[in-house]
């Protein structure tokens, strides 16, 4: 078994807060040893705070800081208020002092097996210091939702949506119905998340308060796709009162 850990917090702001500064301190490490830092950013509402605290970060080189993209919809314009693209952009990227190194965005609007060939090759070559993660109301990781895929190697699929994981879309306010939600998505593959040598896990709110004590109180199982987390060496998971609810 790996080493998973996880600490609550009275606020999802305070949550937030400590997982963003222990993602930035991993990020400082990595240039001081390495001279580069290579980071995965989620998205969705549980990550709002986490996001905004680390893009005031104080004391990053984000130019030496490579960042890819964990997951998008298939189809859905960059336009669009629930493109991943766009909130990584407008809610991250833009709002650094200055410019990331690189930023390998996933393309939902193009061919969806060329880009997870093309990001997945420069995933390849880019070591992951760490993976700025959530849990979904299922229990998935990224969109890999259960039963979720724990052997193949390939670093991004694509993926169908299960009908859990399209009314969490909706529920968080990204679509307005069920319909509206794409059917698929690309996907950082399980086994890819699991290559990152930390994985910082912000997963606030009650309605994550199932998923939270099944990934880390339960067996490993594709059916919880989040519990396995437990066998990665060194994860973190950031709680609030309402997701920690059940431990």
């Amino acid at each position: 078994m790996g080493i998973m850990k996880h600490l609550v917090f009275d606020t999802r702001a305070e949550c937030g807060a400590a997982a963003a500064a222990d993602g930035a301190q991993r990020i400082r490490r990595a240039i001081a040893d390495r001279g580069q830092a290579g980071i995965i950013l989620a998205t969705g509402t549980s990550q709002f705070e986490m996001i905004d605290a680390l893009a005031r970060a104080p004391d990053v080189d984000w130019q030496k800081v490579t960042a890819f993209h964990l997951d998008e919809y298939v189809g859905l314009s960059i336009r669009h208020p629930a493109s991943f693209r766009k909130y990584l952009s407008q809610r991250f990227a833009s709002r650094l002092p200055t410019p990331l190194g690189a930023f390998h965005y996933l393309d939902g609007e193009a061919e969806p097996q060329a880009v997870c060939r093309q990001i997945g090759d420069l995933l390849r070559g880019c070591p992951i210091d760490v993976a700025f993660i959530g849990i979904g109301e299922n229990g998935h990781l990224a969109f890999n939702d259960p039963p979720a895929d724990f052997k193949t190697q390939r670093p991004y699929l694509v993926v169908s949506l299960d009908e859990a994981c399209r009314r969490q879309q909706v529920g968080e306010g990204w679509f307005a119905t069920i319909d509206e939600v794409p059917a698929r998505a690309i996907s950082m593959s399980i086994h890819r998340i699991l290559q990152s040598r930390a994985i910082v896990c912000t997963a606030p709110d009650g309605r994550k308060a199932r998923a939270v004590l099944a990934a880390v109180t339960g067996a490993v199982t594709p059916d919880v796709p989040a519990s396995i987390l437990q066998r990665h060496g060194d994860t973190t998971i950031y709680l609030d009162r309402a997701s920690a609810s059940l431990l």
